[in-house]
């Protein structure tokens, strides 16, 4: 017999009366509102009885989805909330609290992914050390003789959906950082022989648990199946797909599997959708068995897979609609806002597993068994990740068929990264370190752009598929032993891509920054000269005042911003019909657009949409560059002929 109860939090109800949620909110927000609340220093799932808090997943999946909507937001409390979170735990020296890798208990891999976040982001290196005990713990976790992690040592011999979850993604993701390749064999045969080992032929879905020995109580003993599809292990499993192509090579031969298998879990969920309410069901394939019920931890796990695998491309695009009934049926069940502001979850089974003590043998009436609670870490994690990406769906798609290139050309620095491999990196879109440009290109993305590097000299031929190209802070010797300068065949290459429609967007830097010399050979075709000045300096670090830059009403480009931060920037001498689109408080322009051809040239003498001022982390609120840099893009897009 199921119950419903306030097992974990009441405190987001207290205030009295829940209503129900508007379709427009901003759910994703006013649910993380919740999590910041009621989990304020740590996953203490219930306060009324405190213990030592545990290395566990749900915190995993709480912060996956609050990173998320940091990287859509720029609000720079996510990003403190997901580093004091994990600080609760890491040493400074790299050691994790509470965490015991002779458990070989997949579980306790899934918070490596935030772990690896804090570590691009900042540098630290405890959380890299951190990472790497996981790492470690992957490398040697006990195997079935196919191969695949056993679920637990506890439990010998057995593979869960869950566990592809809890370790595939982060197996990836740290794969791609330290560039093993061989790794990438072994995340594809884990969802391939979890599939062939727990796939239903007629149904297409996959049984919960899979014993290799055929001795659980709960296997059967021909196929060593579990008995009943669960809802949330085909989500864990759903989930682990989207976000291990992330980082999975592109030009990896076991690519096209995983795909594959995508669509078939994919094709099957679809099936076992409610259609009348767009939910699915705790035990997907049976709707009228008794006591079963919609379950939001699932529904929010499909929402999401479905969402993010359209928006990549991993899905066609007629799988949004699964999404989108799926969505609006979590609205209307599950969410209710409190009269304080913030957001309720219901409808949560807080657990289901296989085996055990007590014993869980995988029956339908042990799963209608299980408590179903609100406010679930689990049911949160996913709702948040579901409903950030029903968010960037929503958002203007301008960009939609378009590609944007960034130059690795005249802008290529090199570094050893921490496994001593050589990186390309500075205002790269991958790098979410201060320097990068990882945020605005989410922002490209999130408007419908296809983001490319291009790592060659720019051509006519190789410039093509571009609709935007952009150059950023090329080199001198001081950053690169042997610098790529802008030479005249580039010129004649870029002057005739932007005549024929192209549209160019120039960021230099100020003048002990950046190589102009060369760089003025180029913007002088387009009416721009870079003055090699150094305008908007900082002497304090706090003193953010002398760098503000005011956009006054009625600035074509920028709609949406007003106080933008532009230090240390190169101010623009104007000629012919290249004219000013921002002037500073001198009276001294640090914006222009040019109309050449068919095509439009937008010029600026700094980086200034970089990661370290558009992520919120440093900048006070007061300061609108990322909504700048989202004004920009959209600009840009219309631009496009």
């Amino acid at each position: 017999m199921r119950a419903s109860i306030f097992k974990y939090l009441s405190i987001a109800t207290f205030v009295g009366l829940t209503v129900q949620v508007k379709a427009q909110d901003n759910l994703s927000q006013y649910m993380a509102s919740t999590v910041m609340e009621i989990w304020k220093d740590s996953l203490n799932l219930d306060p009324s009885n405190p213990k030592p808090v545990k290395w566990a997943y749900d915190q995993g999946v709480i912060l996956e989805g609050i990173n998320g909507i940091w990287k859509r937001t720029g609000n720079g409390e996510y990003f403190k909330y997901m580093q004091k979170s994990m600080d609760f735990f890491v040493t400074k020296d790299g050691i994790i609290n509470r965490y015991k890798q002779a458990d070989y208990n997949i579980d306790n891999i899934k918070n490596g992914r935030s772990l690896l976040t804090l570590y691009k982001v900042t540098g630290q290196q405890k959380y890299f050390k951190a990472a790497t005990l996981l790492w470690d713990q992957l490398q040697q976790q006990p195997r079935t003789k196919e191969g695949g992690f056993w679920h637990k040592k506890v439990y010998p011999n057995q593979m869960w959906l869950d566990g592809l979850y809890m370790g595939e993604p982060f197996y990836a993701e740290y794969a791609a950082l330290i560039k093993n390749e061989k790794a990438f064999d072994d995340i594809a045969n884990q969802f391939i022989w979890m599939e062939k080992n727990s796939r239903d032929a007629k149904t297409g879905l996959l049984y919960h648990g899979w014993d290799e020995s055929k001795t659980e109580q709960w296997a059967n003993k021909i196929t060593g199946k579990s008995p009943n599809f669960w809802g949330r292990a085909m989500g864990w499993y759903g989930m682990a797909l989207v976000d291990v192509l992330d980082n999975f090579p592109k030009n990896h031969p076991k690519r096209a599997a995983l795909l594959a298998i995508l669509n078939r879990f994919a094709m099957a969920v679809q099936k076992v959708q409610d259609q009348k309410s767009g939910l699915w069901y705790d035990i997907l394939d049976q709707p009228n068995g008794k006591g079963n019920y919609h379950e939001a931890s699932a529904s929010s796990m499909f929402v999401y897979a479905f969402a993010k695998a359209v928006r990549m491309g991993y899905l066609s695009s007629s799988y949004f609609a699964v999404a989108d009934k799926g969505y609006k049926g979590i609205k209307t069940k599950f969410i209710r806002r409190t009269a304080g502001g913030k957001l309720n979850l219901s409808g949560t089974v807080s657990v289901s597993g296989l085996g055990g003590k007590p014993y869980r043998d995988g029956s339908y009436a042990y799963y209608m068994s299980e408590e179903v609670i609100d406010n679930d870490p689990k049911g949160v994690g996913a709702f948040l990740l579901a409903a950030n990406e029903m968010e960037i769906a929503a958002l203007p798609k301008p960009g939609l068929g378009k590609t944007v290139t960034l130059d690795s050309y005249f802008n290529n620095e090199t570094k050893a990264d921490q496994s001593n491999n050589t990186i390309s990196w500075h205002y790269k879109w991958e790098e979410l370190a201060n320097g990068g440009f990882s945020f605005w290109g989410d922002q490209f993305n999130n408007a419908g752009f296809k983001t490319n590097t291009l790592y060659q000299a720019p051509t006519v031929a190789n410039l093509k598929n571009s609709s935007v190209y952009i150059i950023v802070d090329p080199d001198f010797e001081k950053e690169n032993p042997k610098p790529n300068f802008v030479a005249s065949a580039h010129i004649k290459a870029i002057t005739e891509w932007v005549k024929a429609g192209g549209v160019l967007v120039l960021m230099a830097n100020d003048a002990p920054n950046c190589e102009l010399d060369h760089f003025n050979e180029l913007a002088i075709k387009f009416g721009v000269q870079f003055n090699k000045d150094s305008k908007g300096t900082v002497p304090v670090s706090s003193n953010f005042e002398t760098a503000k830059v005011v956009v006054p009403t009625g600035n074509e480009i920028f709609k949406n911003s007003t106080n933008l931060f532009i230090k240390e920037y190169s101010s623009l001498k104007l000629s012919g019909n290249a004219k000013s689109i921002l002037k500073d408080k001198d009276g001294d322009n640090v914006m222009s657009v040019t109309t050449y051809g068919k095509g439009t040239v937008y010029v600026i003498g700094d980086p200034w949409l970089y990661n370290e001022y558009v992520d919120g982390r440093k900048l006070p609120a007061s300061y609108d560059n990322l909504k700048a840099a989202a004004d920009l893009v959209n600009w840009l897009a219309k631009q496009v002929k």
